[in-house]
């Protein structure tokens, strides 16, 4: 079983995680400062996305359970900045194809169930305020995905019935959980989530 626990900046991801699932975390990516910012960077973060979830399912055929800090798939990022303006249809497009082969090889998966965390932009902005431990840059930008990110996971709902969950809740993971999907490494399926997401945008 992989899980995802994913929403904007300040929705409690990490903290629940740790809380509730330390033995079995993959943590969110996080930042060196060698990361590219000019040019196709496209290879760069599938690569860096390709690795954690093959972290996730080595942690899950150790322990039977992996529970990722955001979606190793992190398509629905790019997505989010597509819907608010902040990238070019050309991006969108090779993220798209490059998730696509890293599916098809098996080097990318669909997790079997996702937890997404969704508060209001006052409980966003209090949550960052009252927390000093961390910096969150960009956090503006990040409050701002909340909306296309719903978006996202509404299609998956479409495309996945019952591997949505629309809280963290508070007690760790549901005592019921979803069967492992068997459709993990299948293109199709991220055919299907984006023709739903084509269809609500056009609705």
């Amino acid at each position: 079983m992989i899980v995802v626990v994913t929403g904007p900046s300040a929705a409690g991801k990490t903290t629940w995680c740790r809380r509730h699932c330390a033995d079995y975390l993959i943590a969110e990516y996080a930042p060196t400062g060698a990361e590219p910012v000019d040019g196709d960077t496209t290879a760069f973060w599938c690569s860096v996305n390709c690795d954690r979830w093959r972290a996730a399912v080595e942690r899950e055929e150790a322990s039977g359970l992996a529970v990722c800090d955001d979606d190793p798939m992190k398509l629905h990022y790019t997505w989010s900045l597509l819907r608010m303006g902040e990238a070019s249809q050309e991006l969108w497009e090779r993220e798209v194809a490059a998730n696509r082969a890293a599916i098809a090889d098996g080097r990318l998966g669909f997790a079997d169930l996702v937890l997404v965390s969704l508060p209001s932009g006052d409980e966003l902005l209090a949550r960052r305020n009252g927390d000093r431990t961390r910096r969150r840059r960009n956090f503006a930008l990040h409050a701002r995905l909340a909306a296309p990110l719903r978006e996202w996971y509404r299609a998956w709902e479409v495309v996945a019935p019952g591997r949505v969950l629309w809280e963290l809740p508070p007690s760790g993971l549901p005592v019921e959980l979803p069967a492992p999907r068997a459709d993990r490494y299948d293109p199709a399926v991220l055919d299907a989530l984006i023709s739903e997401l084509v269809r609500e945008e056009g609705a």
